[in-house]
């Protein structure tokens, strides 16, 4: 069986708390590599990491938020400019992200949007509930409790025999359970400890849940200084920048 590799490009909030890049995650195998996410932050975080981007095949895009999809035009102009790239690129992701992706390419860089790549850009709109095959995996979107003007979701990527499910940015919704059932690794938004917010999950909900839960790991990820601030009180595992795990 091929290993599978996760890491956490960047593991923070919208707001860098903890000094934290935004959200990325990356997954690598043995003849494949991709990031679930692209933060406004993301290309930083990868040179500073030694990650080259002409290596990522695929972007999966959780929801259309600048903290988890605004680092794609800076990566498409770094891709054309800099990298030179010549291998396809696929983005994956909700209804509207191409849309968006061009909207957000003009408001920064004006023209960007309209220059045809030196590579084949591909998209594909994910469907909620609907298994999607993406280049030799598995994608599966699940619906989220998190507004951004599309829809956002909690996606499961079956890659390798391996499992891996990234809640996204959501409330706590039952979905989440059918979501990662029985995954290998389950990586949870955990912005605040306790209490109700908007939008977000909270630590104290995530383990008041736990045992409803039948994957095999969870880390907690996109964390706000409340949460960082309260580390010694967690039990369960929190991502930083830079960390890996194998799944095993």
């Amino acid at each position: 069986m091929a290993e599978v590799e996760v890491g956490f490009i960047g593991s923070g909030d919208a707001f860098g708390s903890g000094g934290r890049f935004q959200t990325c995650i990356a997954i690598r195998t043995s003849h494949d590599f991709f990031l679930v996410d692209c933060g406004a932050s993301s290309l930083i975080a990868m040179r500073k990491q030694q990650i080259e981007p002409r290596e990522v095949s695929k972007i999966l895009i959780t929801h259309l938020h600048g903290d988890h999809f605004g680092g794609l035009p800076f990566l498409l102009l770094d891709a054309q400019l800099v990298s030179k790239r010549a291998a396809p690129l696929t983005l994956v992701g909700p209804p509207g992200l191409e849309e968006r992706l061009k909207a957000a390419m003009e408001i920064l860089f004006a023209g960007s949007s309209k220059v045809e790549p030196n590579f084949e850009l591909r998209f594909v709109e994910l469907k909620a509930r609907t298994p999607t095959r993406v280049d030799g995996i598995q994608v599966t979107a699940f619906p989220a409790a998190h507004f951004s003007g599309a829809p956002s979701y909690s996606l499961r990527v079956e890659v390798e025999q391996k499992v891996f499910v990234y809640s996204g940015d959501t409330q706590w919704t039952d979905t989440l359970i059918e979501a990662s059932a029985d995954a290998d690794l389950f990586v949870c938004e955990s912005y605040v400890f306790e209490g109700n917010v908007p939008l977000h999950n909270s630590y104290r909900t995530i383990m008041e849940n736990r045992p409803r839960l039948s994957c095999k790991k969870i880390i907690l990820t996109h964390m706000s200084d409340d949460v960082l601030s309260r580390a010694r009180e967690i039990e369960l595992p929190m991502a930083e920048d830079g960390l890996w795990l194998r799944l095993s």
